[in-house]
């Protein structure tokens, strides 16, 4: 398992870039000649388990499990049990679906959490490398070196303030999945965003046919809690219930669609924001959430547990300049 550790200090200068990947002190001068530079870092690929020591970010991803707890026991507790003695049925099926979509939720929180976005390995811009790889490059062709992690830096990666590492195709840094989304977590992320939005729905439905039984049948309020809380307790419970369901209901479908979109147009939130000029082929939208979500297209897609399918873009394309 590979621990990012975001409060490390990276050095910014090429003789300091060199010290890190040899593990002497910084220097400031080359090596001698004809001194063999030792490989970079093994690149840490999608399979590998990736976590982020950001304590805003574990807190966070915390609160979002505890949330969804939360809001299990209330649906189950509060909102089914009490009907399942004259409608069985109906809080079985009802139970199942909510208690599928908060597993589904979860697991997919989980992949995003500890998937490797596509981080690019870190010191490896030594000046042999460097040097090595500018004969190879086309013409026209610029290697750029990330001053902060001392990468060599693909096209359309960025560098990560939390994470402390170079992304490719970086999205953004999420503190809820505490991580960064990437080329390689993309899909988890927006599968955790729709179950979290289902999830939401489905309590909010709940919560009404609950309100609507308990006024038209009872025509007493305090009737519904069926025994297992106070009227009190439950009233709150419900209320928390509600406002939780329309806050994430609202919050995950704005971010469901915005990722949507900058799947479909082949730009990031960061490309978005840096206004950079597009320097990669247009491509169709289908064709772009495939290479997201794995080719070809099946159930799969929906299934937080597989590793989308797509061609693998070689590593050293840089931009034209």
């Amino acid at each position: 398992m590979y621990v990012a550790q975001p409060s490390e200090e990276f050095p910014k200068t090429p003789g300091e870039c060199e010290a890190v990947d040899r593990g002497s002190p910084p220097v400031t001068e080359a090596p001698p000649a004809g001194t063999e530079a030792p490989p970079p870092p093994p690149h840490t690929g999608s399979d590998a388990i990736w976590f982020n020591q950001d304590g805003w970010g574990m807190a966070s991803s915390a609160l979002a499990w505890l949330l969804v707890f939360y809001a299990e026991v209330v649906v189950v507790f509060v909102l089914l049990l009490p009907a399942s003695g004259s409608t069985p049925l109906y809080g079985l099926l009802n139970g199942a679906l909510f208690t599928g979509l908060a597993f589904l939720a979860l697991a997919s929180h989980v992949k995003v959490m500890c998937t490797d976005p596509g981080v690019v390995p870190k010191g490896g811009a030594t000046p042999e490398l460097m040097e090595n790889l500018s004969v190879e490059v086309r013409p026209g062709q610029t290697l750029y070196r990330c001053p902060k992690c001392c990468s060599i830096r693909p096209d359309r990666a960025h560098h990560c303030s939390v994470c402390k590492r170079c992304v490719k195709k970086m999205d953004h840094h999420c503190p809820w999945v505490n991580n960064c989304v990437g080329e390689n977590n993309q899909k988890h992320f927006v599968l955790f965003n729709m179950y979290v939005g289902l999830l939401s729905a489905h309590a909010l439905l709940l919560l009404f046919l609950h309100v609507v039984a308990c006024t038209e049948e009872t025509g007493n309020w305090s009737r519904c809690s069926g025994g297992l809380f106070s009227h009190l307790v439950t009233v709150c419970l419900l209320f928390l219930l509600c406002f939780e369901s329309l806050l994430f209901l609202v919050f995950t479908a704005v971010i469901f669609v915005t990722q949507v979109q900058s799947i479909c147009t082949d730009k990031t939130a960061v490309e978005r924001l840096k206004m950079e000029k597009r320097a990669w082929a247009r491509r169709s939208g289908w064709t772009n959430m495939k290479d997201v979500f794995g080719h070809p297209c099946s159930v799969s897609w929906l299934w937080p547990f597989t590793t989308p399918n797509r061609p693998r873009r070689a590593d050293t394309d840089q931009c034209v300049v």
